[in-house]
C-alpha cells in the first residue's frame, strides 16, 4: 500500500538540473533519458535553475556571473546571456507572468530583467551590505523579497527598484531562506540564528515569532500551499511543522535523518513533505501522521543538498554532492545519469523559489573550488 501511495506522488514529468560542469539538462522521469541535449553555454558552475510559468523556458544562473534563458524542448539559447553581475549568481526565478526574471548575487545586489529583450527593467537593486542568498517575486509580481548575510530581509517595488519599507531586522545571523505567503500578505524567513519569523509585508512588523525548537541553524523554510502551515529543516537533523499564525509546533519533530537536513518542501496538495539530508537520503513524510510514506530513498553516494516536488506533485527530484540529479519512482527507485561535477541547482516549485544551494552549501563549495 505504501508503494502504491508513493507512486501516486512520484510519476512522469520532465526534470531539469544545473551542474558544476556548466551545463543544464532536462530529463524524462518515466524513461530516465535526456529529454534534450545538454544546454551548453555557461563557463562555470550552474547554481540555480527555474522553469517559466508556462514550462516552455528555463532560466539558469551561474558562477560565471551570467543568467541565460533556454528553450526547454530544444535546449537552445533564446537570447544572449544576461550580463551585469560582478560575482556569482546565487538565485534566479521568473515573475508569475513569465515576462521578467529576478537574479540575486554575491555582489550584494539583485537585478530584474526583461525576459525577452535581456534589458534591465530598472537599475540594480542595492541596499544589502552582504551577499544576497535568496530572492522571490510576490504572487502578484509587484514585489520582490530578498534575504542576505547582512541579517536582513528587504521588500522592494519590482518595477521601480525601490524599498517599500525599512529593512526587516531581528535575525542575528544570515538569512538563508525567504518566501512570500500564497496570499502575498506575509513573508517567511529562516536564519542561521536558529529562528523562523513571519513578517507583515506592509508594515515590516513581526506577526509570528515564537517558532522555538530548533537547536541549530535553519536551512530551509516553506509555506504550505494554503498558507496555514510552515515547514522548516535544520542543521539539528529535524523537520518541524508549525502553525503559521501562532508559531506553535503542530506536532512533534519529524526525526529519522542522521545528519543535517538541507532542504524541505510541501507537496502541492499539502499532504506530504519531502526532505533531503547530509545523510545521503531523501524522505517523503505524511504531514498528518508524521510518518514516512515509504522507506528512505537511498542511492546518492554523497550529501543530498536539495529536494523538491514537481508543480503537479507527481515526482520528487534531488540534487547531491555525488554529482547527480535523481528522479525517484517508488516502484523502480532508479537514479538518472550523472553530471561531471557537484550539483548546485534550484527549482521554481509552485510559485515559490526553493533554493537547492543554500548558504551553508555555498560556503563549503567556495572553500573547495574558488580560485
Amino acid at each position: 500500500m505504501l508503494e502504491e501511495a508513493l507512486l501516486k506522488i512520484i510519476g512522469l514529468l520532465d526534470i531539469f538540473s544545473g551542474a558544476s560542469e556548466g551545463t543544464v539538462r532536462v530529463w524524462d522521469v518515466d524513461t530516465g533519458e535526456l529529454h534534450s541535449e545538454q544546454f551548453k553555454g555557461h563557463t562555470n558552475y550552474v547554481n540555480s535553475v527555474a522553469f517559466s510559468p508556462d514550462g516552455k523556458s528555463i532560466v539558469s544562473g551561474s558562477w560565471d556571473t551570467t543568467i541565460r534563458v533556454w528553450d526547454a524542448e530544444t535546449g537552445e539559447l533564446l537570447s544572449d546571456p544576461f550580463k551585469g553581475h560582478t560575482l556569482f549568481v546565487t538565485s534566479v526565478g521568473f515573475s508569475p507572468d513569465g515576462k521578467r526574471i529576478v537574479s540575486g548575487s554575491w555582489d550584494d545586489s539583485f537585478r530584474v530583467w526583461d525576459a525577452e529583450t535581456v534589458d534591465l527593467v530598472s537599475k540594480p537593486f542595492r541596499g544589502h551590505t552582504g551577499r544576497v542568498y535568496s530572492v522571490a517575486f510576490s504572487p502578484n509580481g509587484k514585489c520582490i523579497v530578498s534575504g542576505s548575510d547582512d541579517n536582513t530581509i528587504r521588500v522592494w517595488d519590482a518595477q521601480r527598484g525601490e524599498l517599500i519599507s525599512e529593512p526587516f531586522t531581528g535575525h542575528s545571523d544570515s538569512v538563508t531562506s525567504v518566501a512570500f505567503s500564497p496570499d502575498g500578505r506575509h513573508i517567511l524567513s529562516g536564519s542561521d540564528d536558529r529562528t523562523i519569523r513571519v513578517w507583515d509585508v506592509k508594515t515590516g512588523e513581526l506577526v509570528a515569532w515564537s517558532f522555538k525548537g530548533h537547536t541549530a541553524g535553519v536551512t530551509s523554510v516553506a509555506f504550505s500551499p494554503d498558507g496555514k502551515y510552515i515547514v522548516s529543516g535544520s542543521e539539528d537533523k529535524t523537520i518541524r511543522v508549525w502553525d503559521a499564525e501562532t508559531g506553535e509546533l503542530v506536532s512533534e519533530p519529524f526525526t529519522g535523518h542522521t545528519l543535517k537536513v538541507t532542504s524541505v518542501a510541501f507537496s502541492p496538495d499539502g499532504i506530504h513533505i519531502v526532505s533531503g539530508s547530509l545523510d545521503k537520503t531523501i524522505r517523503v513524510w505524511d504531514v498528518e501522521m508524521r510518518e514516512l510514506v515509504s522507506k528512505p530513498f537511498k542511492g546518492h553516494t554523497d550529501w543530498v543538498t536539495s529536494v523538491a516536488f514537481s508543480p503537479d506533485g507527481k515526482c520528487v527530484v534531488s540534487g547531491s554532492e555525488d554529482e547527480t540529479i535523481r528522479g525517484w519512482d517508488a516502484e523502480t527507485d532508479k537514479p538518472f545519469k550523472r553530471h561531471a561535477n557537484v550539483v548546485t541547482a534550484s527549482l521554481l516549485v509552485y510559485g515559490v523559489l526553493t533554493e537547492f544551494a543554500r548558504h551553508s552549501m555555498f560556503s563549503c563549495l567556495l572553500k573547495c573550488f574558488s580560485s
